[in-house]
């Protein structure tokens, strides 16, 4: 037997006996293919751990489905004129999972205790470093939370609800020990962390005394009901391993499997799959210093020469939804206008490479072997290019000296994946940058920049929506990389489970159900 199948068989046996009673309760088995790296929100993080512990905390507000903000704790908010000051209302009735009752004092003392901690890994978005500066948390009575910034900022509630930023949770103080050091979260959240097996496992619990809201399921937001007693958490590090256990029944569901695996199991009548792109961006980036991708000719050559619905539907299974566009396909602002994207026409590339002044020369794709559509789009795009007459060539690195690349800007095209960004505002300030700042920059133009910090602050959405509609125009004309696809992730659940499903790239177990 396997180590990873002797892990799963160790704790699935052993955690139904971890808590008194557990044996015979409704659980729901969960695939996780790497332990969580802390039980602290928003602290020593990745998306595995943040996707884990966003199933137990609760922020003040949270994404909804479509990327835009709704109320969590808070019932609402409300912003000065000037722009500086949100008070935010509290819900009535919310208790913690230790019973205590939520109030305006335990909201503010944690917040603060958040933002001061120098591991914060979202410190950079609230102390003045890269926005506003939070200049003060008040409680002025026990319904009212009052946030004071140095200078106005639209994207507050954006940074409040990152997955990344731990929904900048909302803990009671028994999450710390009397040193104040970190203990485990105590939190709103639908389910409480129980259990944790290092390297192994863990278990979330039903939390019996949540405070349901909403008529129904809204991203991070809405109705939040809890179905099953408890989901148990396996580290299953092999993909060969987890499908075994979900067909065997040992495993009800596999968070995130890898596309050409999820597509083996689809027309299997005993399993979901479910597949929803989310905020982050597949991608072919141009090195616009190289001498010859820096002509936008030549970019505009090798656009016209990619069939990009070919590439994604080839590396993604069938299961991707190909976007040309930085603004996300499933935000409120991807409209009509950010459908169009590029023209495959092979019978153009002549022309343009004569306007480039292309001689043949080598064109080098930097790729990877860790992620298979990284790998694979620069497999078929290099057949794609050759076919029209470019002369590419790929080199397949690790990962890291990929990432060192990619950093120093050292490459002519790359493959390359971006993480979920949870607004379209931060999608393109991820791309656009001066290369003379930073050299991992991919867009540089001034003009450009100033629309992206225009989007940054602009809270009205019809205003934002001409903002992004003008930099999608100005990305398709000038080419700084082309946009294939939004990140995907792709689920897998058994016959047991029912109301499954993935939301950007983040496992919620509200709603869903299991039959024993």
């Amino acid at each position: 037997m396997s180590l990873s199948r002797s892990l799963l068989c160790a704790f699935l046996s052993s955690a139904s006996l971890a808590v008194p009673g557990l044996a015979a309760a409704n659980t729901l088995t969960v695939q996780i293919t790497a332990d969580i790296r802390s039980s602290q929100p928003g602290i020593n993080r990745d998306a595995g751990t943040d996707s884990v512990l966003l199933n137990v905390v609760e922020g003040l507000v949270a994404a909804g489905e479509d990327g835009e903000i709704r109320p969590m704790l808070a019932s609402g908010w409300t912003v000065s004129e000037d722009g500086r000051t949100y008070t935010f209302s509290l819900r009535e009735g919310v208790k913690f999972h230790n019973g205590a009752t939520m109030t305006a004092d335990d909201a503010r003392w944690s917040l603060e205790k958040l933002l001061r901690d120098p591991e914060y890994s979202c410190k950079a978005f609230f102390d003045g470093s890269r926005d506003a500066k939070v200049e003060s948390i008040t409680a002025p009575d026990a319904k009212t939370v009052v946030i004071t910034l140095d200078r106005p900022d639209a994207m507050l509630l954006k940074y409040m609800a990152q997955a990344q930023c731990g929904s900048t949770a909302i803990v009671h103080r028994d999450s710390f020990n009397p040193d104040g050091t970190w203990k485990a979260p105590i939190a709103t959240g639908p389910f409480v962390f129980g259990t944790w097996k290092r390297s192994e496992g863990l278990v979330l619990t039903k939390f019996a005394d949540y405070a349901i809201t909403g008529d129904k399921p809204d991203g991070y937001g809405g109705r939040k009901e809890v179905l099953v007693d408890e989901v148990k958490y396996v580290v299953v590090p092999d993909t060969a391993t987890a499908v075994a256990g979900l067909r065997s029944g040992a495993l009800d569901v596999l968070p995130y499997l890898p596309p050409s695996e999820a597509a083996k199991l689809k027309d299997d009548k005993d399993f979901t799959v479910v597949a929803a792109p989310h905020g982050g961006l597949v991608t072919m980036l141009f090195q616009t210093t190289d001498p010859l991708m820096s002509n936008v000719a030549m970019r505009r050559a090798v656009v016209a020469a990619l069939d990009t619905p070919q590439i994604v539907e080839s590396v993604t299974y069938g299961l991707g939804v190909p976007n040309n566009s930085l603004v996300a396909s499933a935000s409120r602002y991807h409209t009509a206008a950010q459908d169009k994207g590029y023209t495959h026409d092979p019978s153009a590339v002549p022309a343009l490479l004569q306007e480039a002044g292309y001689k043949g020369e080598t064109i080098n794709i930097l790729t990877n072997r860790r992620s298979a559509i990284n790998y694979d789009t620069a497999v078929i795009a290099q057949a794609m290019l050759q076919a029209a007459g470019i002369n590419a060539e790929i080199e397949v690195l690790e990962w890291a000296s990929q990432l060192d690349r990619f950093n120093s800007g050292k490459y002519q095209i790359m493959a390359f994946n971006y993480s979920n960004r949870s607004d379209p505002a931060l999608a393109f300030q991820t791309v656009v940058g001066s290369k003379a700042k930073n050299a991992n920059a991919v867009w540089d133009d001034p003009a450009v920049g100033e629309r992206v910090n225009a989007a940054l602050q602009e809270a009205d959405p019809a205003k934002r929506q001409a903002i992004f509609d003008d930099l999608h125009a100005r990305f398709l004309d000038q080419v700084p990389l082309v946009m294939l696809a939004n990140g995907l992730d792709v689920g897998v659940s058994g016959p047991r489970v029912k109301g499954y499903r993935t939301w950007q790239g983040f496992a919620r177990f509200w709603g869903v159900s299991h039959s024993e």
